[in-house]
């Protein structure tokens, strides 16, 4: 399959029809599409199925048989979709601080900085909390408004770029990084770790998530969790069977 085709292929799996212009506006929609169509996710790793970060391996679980991953799946494939639409794109590291000892105690998430236009985005799809849904901006002090979402990106001294979010009124930290480009391969030892390590949070339990346009749908463990305005759904399957065609039912997950 020729790369055109296999883009095309992917616009469709995010479900984005609009302008491929290469414009700020374009990226926002990629990236909000991505969101709500491409879940987060663990299996591979709680059910011990080797990681690959191929971008052939990572086409063909994600796109061709429209799976999910996690962050350095999920990045780094649309780090390739948005550099085949002509954005010019570099990978970087990330440290996590939500939900983390301070400091914390590695970096482990992966995350792209984008030019569009004349201004300079960070985007992310690979995180299965809440982080913003559109590119960010990487102005200093700048605050996003994203629906009942605020974040924006401060600057430390020795860690970087700090991604915050508006919680209860207080500036929260979510992540941490520098600007020094990354390989593709810089990656894999992370990786690893995260799929062996005794004390990755990636091998204890199921991880799912994904955006809706009402809200979000997740899974912890065997739990399913259903977000809309109305309130939340809280459901666990009563059999394998029941939970994958729960998975099938509100993420689009088929496993294997």
């Amino acid at each position: 399959m020729d790369v055109k085709s296999k883009v095309q292929l992917y616009l469709d799996r995010i479900g984005y029809d609009g302008p491929l212009d290469r414009s700020a506006q374009a990226l926002a929609d990629l990236q909000d599409c991505h969101l709500h169509a491409v879940p987060y996710e663990n299996l591979d790793i709680v059910r011990g199925m080797p990681i690959s970060l191929e971008i052939d391996h990572l086409f063909d679980k994600i796109v061709v048989r429209r799976r999910g991953g996690y962050c350095f799946e999920l990045n780094a494939l649309f780090g390739w979709l948005l550099r085949e639409l002509g954005y010019p794109v570099t990978d970087l590291f990330a440290r996590f601080w939500r939900d983390e000892p301070s400091p914390p105690p590695k970096r482990r998430h992966q995350v792209l900085k984008v030019e569009a236009g004349d201004q300079t985005y960070l985007c992310d799809v690979g995180v299965g909390g809440i982080v913003p849904r559109r590119p960010v901006a990487m102005v200093e002090g700048l605050p996003h408004r994203q629906g009942d979402e605020t974040y924006r990106l401060d600057k430390d001294p020795y860690y970087g770029w700090m991604l915050c979010e508006l919680k209860h009124g207080e500036w929260c930290r979510l992540y941490s990084f520098t600007e020094e480009p990354q390989l593709p391969k810089d990656y894999i030892m992370a990786s690893y770790w995260c799929e062996h390590a005794p004390d990755s949070i990636f091998t204890k339990a199921e991880m799912v998530a994904i955006r809706t346009r009402g809200g979000r749908n997740t899974v912890a463990g065997k739990e399913f969790r259903l977000f809309t305005q109305d309130g939340v759904n809280v459901f666990t399957p009563q059999s394998d069977e029941a939970y994958k065609e729960a998975l099938h039912q509100h993420f689009g997950i088929k496993l294997d």
